[in-house]
């Protein structure tokens, strides 16, 4: 035997379909099957039974007695009599007194049985003998017809996957807790306006032993426990884990509670406020759930975007409503014409006198009385079946099914962003509010951005706890404790928490806000926005603009720079890197004009695509001290808006196409390092228009087209380090060597063949590269007059030697070798005790010409007197780039 609960799984689909069927649909369904009922009756009453019953009648005596028939016809019984059925009887007058009547026969019981069934097919009419038939083959073609939208095949996969989708929401502990949350909001919301209104009357549900139950918009068709979509099956709800605990009190439904395992007040027309008292309002999603929500919100806004791509749906129930009603028009058509000729009572003449003797017989069917009654019946409902059709096309023609619009469910709960629905989405929708309204409410949770912004929230309370964030804080090189996000969907509250978070570096966040939980991180003072449009709470902002000192923005428009970063008036800082324009200042939304409220910048760096410098610039050009241009290859034509920028110290203009030194350069009396790497410098003849820069002590000219550096160089009197690496030089002019306070000279990828002995000049000399360059030989004045080098790096030259003189380098910490033509190494090396370690780059095999006492001083490690950062030199030649200094991008390659 089987259980009932293992066979209802049998019929899921049928069940779990009722909550699409409005009360009509149901309603028509029971009519069809009342009209199989008594058609199949009609039909197995006809076919088990005698059909017709005949008696012979005289015509004689039909003639003579037919009004005496008409009026006792009930009253008399033909017997049979012995007389010739030609004659007429002597005591054919009607005797009621007389013990005998009728007359005989003679025929038996075969040949009432054969007159039957000639009668039965020769007299009756058509319509009396296959109404029965045609009645329940009509039936049959009305109840295919009647679900056909529910198991047609292009609908019934999207009709599948609703009710899927629709069970796992009524399911989802989610919704109940956001529903709850709602009714909360709804709930403070209306003691907010009773308090400003200051509404001295009490609420109208004081009374405590009032039913926890209200009425609802509408109630529900299926109440208690039979809900379909209450029902599990392995193939629907296997995912779905079961709810936590059933909900008690319904509004009408079981599945249209508010809360699950609480008591909720369901909203009525005359009472808008929602009273919940909900145990679990503390309590949270286990990881699970929310798991479960966030796939549920992803799969609902794909189902979502494809039903809303067609209305087959409510274009396949149009023509099935409209097939029922030409049905139902032709099954009129042609019973109506017909109701004349049902009879059940008729006079047949077989033909066959020769056989009974008798040429007319009198018939009656047998079943006359219950076909009468069954074909009224039938009929009744045939009318009753046709209006519920008029009455389904009138609905669709008058009601906008195609469009769906949760206003009502906005008032109520205060679901105001759930987004209007439209085509097969919206139609199912509009055939589930006729079912049970609460269903579509539960439905709505996953289609509010809120809603799933809230499960964000919760998902990254649980997942990114302080404990987490903090063992992800790290220190740079600079001591200051710094934090690193990429790809969240919110930030987490606990970062406010990180009271000694001193940089916070927030990647491709799509909705990060600060509140004002920000003014609990008191040494926040540098901020990151990669692609991170920020918002900022006003009690969040003042915050901001008290600690705020440097701020990095990376955008793709320049639209996307947030308003507020324009009233930062403690900035020191501005780090801006995106597409920025010359039209219009930096965009036409976003102007650097508007950065004269940041009254202390002192530093401002620009990565994009300038033509020119913007003339908006000068509003801020009084405070600025450092001005860096990046512009990513497009050639910079107009620098005029440099020239009021007095106080200007730093200057970088890289990658800006230049071909000559900017004449605008000759108004910044005040700078100091001048950077115009990677450009298209070819010649330099205008160094001579810098000699009344008395300050600049730093010049880049690395990565261009340099040929020769002009006699004019030597006008730079206070130069300490002079960057021409990667261009074209052939020759040194000695005009270079009269920089007396030069420190750093960098030659590094240059035609040099040799380097003049005037360098000895350089007395002050500490790093000196030239590498990548076509160097035979060194100078030994290099070595006997420079004695304060500590970087030399030759790699990369032609050298068949080195001079035994570099013993008078006793400060030399690196010396690079590698790539040349050395065939062995002096001892002297040995004297420079600063080569201990690894301060000697040279290939294996040419370090074995050294002696062994050399080679062993040489490897062996000098103990460290400062700490990493101070014991690394401060070189170009020698990069060090430590793991806090790494891009954005390798970051975020790294954590993705």
């Amino acid at each position: 035997m089987f259980s009932l609960s293992e066979l209802a799984p049998l019929n899921q689909h049928q069940s779990r379909s009722k909550v699409l069927k409005p009360w009509w649909e149901v309603f028509m369904d029971y009519l069809v099957v009342l009209m199989l009922m008594a058609s199949v009756l009609a039909c197995t009453e006809q076919l088990s039974r005698d059909r017709v019953v005949c008696i012979p009648s005289d015509p004689l005596v039909t003639a003579n007695t037919s009004y005496h028939r008409s009026s006792t016809s009930s009253d008399v019984a033909l017997t049979p009599t012995s007389k010739p059925p030609t004659q007429i009887p002597r005591n054919s007058s009607p005797n009621l007194h007389s013990t005998a009547r009728g007359r005989r026969t003679h025929l038996v019981y075969q040949q009432y049985v054969y007159i039957s069934q000639v009668c039965y097919h020769e007299a009756l009419p058509l319509c009396s003998r296959f109404f029965p038939y045609i009645a329940l083959l009509q039936s049959l073609v009305l109840l295919a017809s009647g679900s056909f939208w529910l198991h047609f095949p292009h609908t019934s996969a999207r009709i599948e996957h609703f009710l899927a989708i629709l069970a796992k929401c009524s399911e989802s502990p989610w919704t109940s807790q956001a529903l709850s949350h709602a009714a909360q909001q709804e709930n403070i919301q209306e003691k907010e306006v009773i308090e400003e209104r200051q509404l001295p009357q009490p609420p109208q549900s004081s009374n405590p032993s009032s039913s926890p139950v209200t009425r609802t918009r509408r109630s529900s068709v299926d109440s208690g426990t039979d809900s379909p979509l209450l029902k599990r099956s392995d193939s629907a709800f296997t995912a779905a884990p079961p709810s936590p605990c059933p909900s008690t009190n319904s509004c009408n439904s079981t599945v249209s509670s508010i809360s699950l395992g609480s008591r909720v007040h369901c909203p009525s027309p005359s009472k808008p406020s929602l009273m919940v008292d909900s145990p679990r309002q503390g309590i949270r999603l286990d990881k699970s759930d929310g798991e479960q929500a966030r796939a549920l919100f992803e799969r609902v806004r794909k189902f979502r975007s494809h039903c809303e791509s067609s209305d087959v749906i409510y274009k396949v129930y149009l023509a099935q409503t409209i097939f029922k009603l030409l049905m139902l028009t032709l099954i009129v058509s042609y019973t109506i014409p017909l109701l004349s000729s049902f009879s059940f009572t008729h006079t047949c003449y077989p033909e066959e006198q020769a056989l009974v003797g008798y040429t007319t017989f009198e018939c009656i069917h047998v079943l006359s009385s219950l076909l009468h009654k069954l074909l009224v019946t039938y009929l009744a409902l045939l009318g009753l079946y046709g209006l519920l059709n008029f009455y389904t096309l009138s609905w669709i023609l008058h009601s906008s099914l195609r469009q769906y619009s949760f206003h009502s469910l906005k008032e109520l709960c205060s679901l105001r962003d759930v987004p209007d629905l439209r085509k097969d989405l919206a139609f199912l929708l509009h055939m589930l509010d006729q079912y049970d309204p609460l269903l579509a409410q539960r439905l709505s949770v996953f289609l509010s951005p809120v809603s799933e912004s809230r499960l964000m929230e919760e998902s990254l309370e649980r997942r990114w706890g302080e404990e987490r964030l903090r063992a992800m804080t790290s220190v740079d090189a600079k001591g200051c404790s710094r934090l690193q996000l990429v790809a969240l969907p919110h930030l987490p509250p606990a970062l406010f928490t990180l009271s000694q978070l001193q940089v916070l570096k927030l990647e491709l966040i799509t909705d990060a806000s600060f509140t004002g939980q920000v003014s609990n991180m008191t040494s926040l003072r540098e901020l990151h926005l990669y692609h991170c449009r920020a918002a900022v709470d006003p009690s969040a902002l003042g915050v901001l603009q008290e600690r705020l000192e440097v701020l990095h923005l990376t955008f793709t428009q320049a639209s996307e720079i947030p308003s507020w970063v324009l009233s930062l008036r403690n900035l020191h800082e501005l780090h801006l890197s995106g597409r920025l324009s010359s039209e219009g200042g930096v965009g036409r939304s976003w102007t650097l004009g508007s950065l004269r409220q940041l009254r202390h910048l002192r530093v401002l760096v620009i990565r994009g695509m300038l033509q020119r410098i913007p003339g908006e610039l000068c509003e801020v050009a009084g405070s600025l001290v450092r001005l860096e241009i990046y512009n990513e290859g497009t050639r910079l034509l107009v620098m005029t808006g440099l020239k009021r920028m007095f106080d200007l110290t730093e200057l970088q203009l890289q990658d800006c196409q230049l071909e000559r030194l900017p004449s605008a350069l000759l108004a910044l009396t005040n700078l100091r390092t001048l950077d115009l790497q990677h450009n298209n410098l070819r010649t330099l003849e205008e160094l001579l228009s810098l000699a009344h820069l008395r300050r600049l002590s730093c010049l880049r000219l690395a990565y261009n087209r340099v040929l020769a550096l002009p006699a004019s160089v030597g006008v730079l009197r206070g130069l300490e380090l002079l960057d021409l690496s990667n261009n074209q030089i052939q020759n040194l002019t000695p005009a270079l060597f009269t920089l007396r306070r030069l420190r750093r000279l960098l030659l590094a990828g240059n035609l040099l063949e040799e380097l003049p002995a005037e360098v000895r000049a350089l007395q002050l000399l500490t790093e000196l590269d030239l590498s990548g360059n076509r160097l035979e030989r060194l100078p030994p004045e290099l070595f006997s007059s420079c004695s304060e080098l500590r970087i030399l790096n030759v790699a990369r030259n032609s050298l068949s030697s080195l001079p035994r003189g570099i013993a008078a380098l006793s400060q030399l910490c690196k010396l690079d070798l590698r790539s040349n033509s050395l065939e062995e190494l002096p001892a002297e090396l040995g004297c420079c005790s600063g080569l201990q370690g690894d301060g000697l780059l040279v290939e294996d095999w040419l370090l074995l010409s050294l002696p062994p006492h050399v080679r062993d001083f040489l490897s062996h490690s000098c103990p460290p007197s400062h700490s990493e950062g101070h014991s690394r030199p401060d070189s170009d030649s020698f990069p060090y780039f430590s793991p806090t200094q790494w891009s954005f991008s390798s970051a975020l390659e790294s954590q993705i």
